[in-house]
């Protein structure tokens, strides 16, 4: 059976698996080496996602992954007050709540790799634009969610990974790095363009592989079809413990 990653996180995650998306170039880079699952939920915050813990991971899984990241935040750190602010969380509790995800995959596998992301930058005239573009004239006045408080939590993101012993990846310091990255990364002020999502599939690959979960490391699921003798392939296959079954 192959290695599984599971993707679990918001709608960043929920979208990554559409074209150029960086959980489909992930899984294009594990193709029959490990199975990517993608467990995303659009709109979610990490005080809603706690409730789907025991069901995507439950504690007596025998085949747990053997590697997921964590990408929340970006709901949590809508402002109070405005108009996505059901989605608000403080960040003290987005901190703890992170802290009981890593927890539980732990007790789930000792040996799992989690890797917490951060949110990534908001780009608050492109937030703005968005809701124009849907609402016209009763758009929003303010935007709902600022680059300077997606900035706390994030920060609050990496001193929990950093407190747990796990890795992760400062989306929200990394992608303001490029001039221009308002519009070169994000699509509508907070989900990623195609170069987005290029950005969190780099950084994802360097932290699995520093990890020792290489893709060029790990071996095939069967054997690669040169190496299957065409005049006795059951031969092949007896070497790899694959026993064809009768038609």
């Amino acid at each position: 059976m192959r290695p599984q990653i599971v993707l679990f996180g918001d709608s960043i995650t929920q979208q990554s698996f559409g074209s150029a998306g960086w959980g489909a170039a992930l899984a294009d880079a594990y193709c029959r080496k490990a199975d990517v699952l993608l467990r995303g939920y659009g709109g979610y915050n990490t005080r809603w996602a706690l409730f789907l813990l025991h069901h995507i991971f439950p504690l007596d899984n025998s085949n747990p992954p053997v590697a997921t990241t964590i990408f929340f935040g970006a709901n949590d750190a809508a402002l109070f007050g405005r108009t996505s602010e059901r989605q608000h969380v403080p960040v003290e509790e987005y901190g703890d709540n992170l802290k009981i995800m890593v927890q539980h995959l732990k007790r789930l596998s000792p040996t799992m790799l989690v890797v917490l992301i951060t949110p990534p930058p908001v780009d608050e005239d492109g937030r703005m634009e968005y809701a124009k573009s849907l609402y016209g004239e009763k758009a929003m006045k303010l935007p709902e969610r600022t680059n300077e408080m997606t900035g706390v939590y994030a920060r609050q993101c990496i001193e929990t990974a950093k407190d747990l012993g796990v890795p992760f990846i400062d989306l929200w310091s990394k992608m303001q790095e490029t001039e221009g990255w308002q519009k070169k990364f994000l699509s509508d002020g907070l989900h990623l363009t195609e170069e987005g999502n290029a950005v969190v599939h780099k950084e994802v690959v360097e932290v699995f592989s520093v990890a020792g979960l290489s893709s060029e490391e790990m071996p095939y699921d069967f054997p690669h079809h040169s190496q299957i003798d065409a005049k006795n392939p059951e031969k092949t296959f007896q070497q790899q413990q694959c026993l064809a079954r009768p038609l």
